[in-house]
């Protein structure tokens, strides 16, 4: 009798945790997917929507041969078509669309239905082709681009401290993150640090089921956490508990930035957030007694009109307190990066022609409605599922619409973005190709092994590409790497071996442990962490770190039209749109829900239970009103990752503007106002 194979890999998914995995293979086919609990940071658990990859792997709705379109665009009918009568159509059609307009007119639209280096959106899989065919770049806007920026004006990197160091602070502060839905793991580290005496503080609108284990919630309005920074170090330097010495020795601008927290005393900060200022002064005196304090802040936390200042801002407390000295003091964004991938040997922009325009994932709509010289005459989606994910989407629809838009989509399932496409190509799941992964919630790299062979006619998205070249006649030879030779060339200034990677699944970054990143100095200009910054400056910044409003929720006259802040959160059940059409995790989520403060559910009319039309001038959803005081007065909460097509034709990216963040380009999500009517 044959014997059962385990086979290692990692998650893909965009979470923190990128979970070591391991595959049990019978008969050459996947019957059991578990936790690796030889994984020091995720320890043998995956989440609610991972432990059923295996089912939806084998779901009668995925998509096994390539399509092509036979209705109208958006209506979803197919039919199947051969390999190369899908890469002969493609080969054919760019090559008209390169000849009539350029390779400008082609966007290859990444997102991050998979993080990996080979397959992913990490690599941009596929980046290679694009370059020499000179299409137009890809912007990647819609995650964490605006805090990132940020961090780097005051620390010089996005990367702060490693995620196991929890475990040894005395006061841990998440804010604007729902760790026990986005990133599980990290609450092992927080319950080793509860069991040393630590105190957890949740910040954030909405009481998650993360703040219900906390011990303590404080409600900011949407957009004001940077002036409730502010706030909390006016409460430190007002007693005199700021680390002077570090201050002297490792910061540059004290002296100016100290004016600006003397701007925010308590009463101030507390008008804009609508925190109390008891709460605020309360929180800033444990954190000024308090070390070290560790504070966790993620990507919805930075989705607004001010989101980059937001960061920047919080980064500055603790240089106020001296945490960012001391093993479990400071604060983690994101550890992406701590590792050193070789990303130029991947991309390889040195074999575009010529350096071509940059086009914004969070601006698709404007993208193929309004750029023109040349305008997007081919879209490729890669891994992602804008008609559902993106803002604005009714401008998308109308876009995607087009008729002369040539549109490939590489996917699994049939998403609402899929059924705009002309053509459809088949793509593999994670246990069914190679890649190369790491967290950006750890420190950990890993090697993701194919399980098992591939379904019907599913193709690695790298191989797709490399199929696609040699229809095109394109002899760039390193357009034919394998994937084992792309990992190899990213992995080379990481100082772990692929062959290492492959016999143990994963591996940590040969840092110290405990990881302390800014011991011997900050990577700033100055050497110091930055409250002032030339870097800002010229980028046409506030050269002193500080409070941005966001646009939508502080405009009175917005707020008289719409009066309620919107936000939409990581759903528990989904990630993104991932598992957005799994039958047992629609179960288990419901119907699409808003909830509603008491009071505004009052005035509105509104009762537990009734539908409602959550809606503005840009779009509107239907969905099942709950009123409860985990949300504060004005502010309006539901979940992200919701098929359009499944919940009554939008979600609640229907409502959400196509506008820059004020770094980076990033997405303003969670800068929108609504109403809510019954129905």
């Amino acid at each position: 009798m044959a014997t059962d194979l385990k086979v290692l890999g990692a998650c893909p998914l965009d979470c923190p945790d990128t979970c070591s995995w391991e595959v049990t293979v019978s008969g050459g086919r996947a019957v059991r997917l578990r936790g690796n609990p030889d994984h020091p940071f995720t320890r043998g658990a995956l989440c609610t929507k991972v432990n059923r990859w295996l089912e939806r792997a084998a779901s009668p709705d995925r998509i096994l041969h390539p399509l092509r379109r036979t209705g109208r665009k958006g209506e979803g009918r197919f039919e199947r078509i051969t390999w190369d009568e899908a890469l002969d159509e493609i080969a054919d059609r760019l090559g008209a669309i390169i000849g009539e307009h350029g390779g400008e007119a082609i966007w290859p639209y990444w997102g991050t239905g998979t993080l990996g280096w080979i397959q992913g959106c990490n690599g941009m899989a596929g980046q290679r082709l694009f370059n020499v065919l000179g299409a137009s770049r890809h912007h990647m806007s819609i995650c964490s681009i605006a805090g990132s920026h940020g961090l780097v004006y005051a620390t010089g990197t996005s990367a702060g401290i490693d995620p196991e160091t929890f475990a040894l602070a005395k006061l841990v502060i998440l804010w604007g993150t729902n760790t026990l839905t986005s990133g599980h793991h990290l609450w092992k580290s927080i319950q080793d640090a509860r069991r040393d005496g630590a105190y957890v503080v949740a910040i954030d609108p909405v009481r998650t089921r993360t703040a219900k284990q906390a011990d303590e919630h404080l409600a900011p309005l949407p957009g004001t956490d940077a002036a409730l920074a502010l706030g909390l170090m006016n409460v430190i330097v007002g007693l005199g508990l700021e680390d002077r010495e570090y201050l002297a020795e490792r910061t540059l601008g004290w002296e100016t930035f100290r004016e600006r927290v003397a701007a925010f005393p308590p009463s101030r900060a507390a008008e804009i957030t609508g925190v109390p200022e008891a709460d605020i002064v309360a929180l800033g005196e444990r954190i000024a007694r308090t070390r070290p304090t560790a504070i966790r802040a993620t990507m919805g936390l930075q989705r607004h009109a001010g989101g980059g200042a937001t960061l920047r801002t919080l980064a500055c407390l603790p240089g106020v307190t001296g945490d960012w000295a001391l093993p479990g003091g400071g604060l983690s964004y994101s550890t992406d990066a701590h590792f050193p991938i070789d990303t130029a040997a991947l991309f390889r922009a040195d074999l575009a022609p010529r350096r071509t325009r940059r086009l914004s994932m969070t601006r698709l709509g404007e993208g193929l409605l309004e750029v023109d010289d040349p305008p997007v005459k081919a879209l490729f989606v890669i891994a992602a599922n804008p008609a559902a994910s993106a803002p604005h989407q009714s401008r998308i629809r109308r876009g995607l619409a087009r008729e002369d838009l040539f549109t490939v989509v590489l996917e699994q399932f049939p998403t609402d973005t899929a059924d705009y496409a002309d053509i459809v190509l088949p793509a593999t799941m994670q246990h069914e190709h190679a890649d190369l992964h790491n967290g950006y919630g750890h420190l950990y790299l890993a090697w993701n092994e194919p399980a098992v062979e591939p379904p019907g006619e599913c193709l690695p998205t790298t191989e797709t590409f490399r199929r696609l070249a040699r229809r095109m006649g394109l002899t760039e030879p390193s357009l034919y790497d394998t994937d084992e030779q792309l990992a190899e060339q990213a992995l080379r200034p990481t100082g772990i071996t692929l062959d290492r990677l492959r016999k143990e699944g994963f591996a940590r970054l040969p840092l110290p442990d405990p990881f302390v990143p800014f011991a011997d100095g900050f990577p700033t200009p100055s050497g110091r962490l930055e409250f002032v910054s030339d870097l800002a400056a010229a980028a046409g910044h506030d050269p002193v770190a500080g409070y941005v409003p966001a646009a939508e929720v502080p405009d009175p006259e917005r707020a008289a039209r719409y009066p309620l802040a919107l936000i939409a959160a990581a759903p528990h059940h989904f990630l993104n749109t991932v598992f957005g059409d799994n039958p047992e995790l629609r179960r288990r989520a419901g119907e699409p829900r808003v909830t509603l403060h008491p009071d505004d559910a009052a005035a509105r009319g509104v009762r537990a239970g009734d539908r409602v039309r959550v809606h503005n001038d840009r779009g509107a959803f239907e969905a099942v009103a709950e009123v409860s005081d985990d949300v504060r007065p004005g502010v309006a909460a539901t979940v992200k990752g919701r098929w359009p097509k499944l919940s009554g034709g939008a979600n609640a990216n229907a409502l959400v503007a196509e506008r820059d963040s004020d770094m980076g380009g990033g997405a303003v999500f969670h800068d929108t106002r609504v109403q809510i009517t019954r129905l």
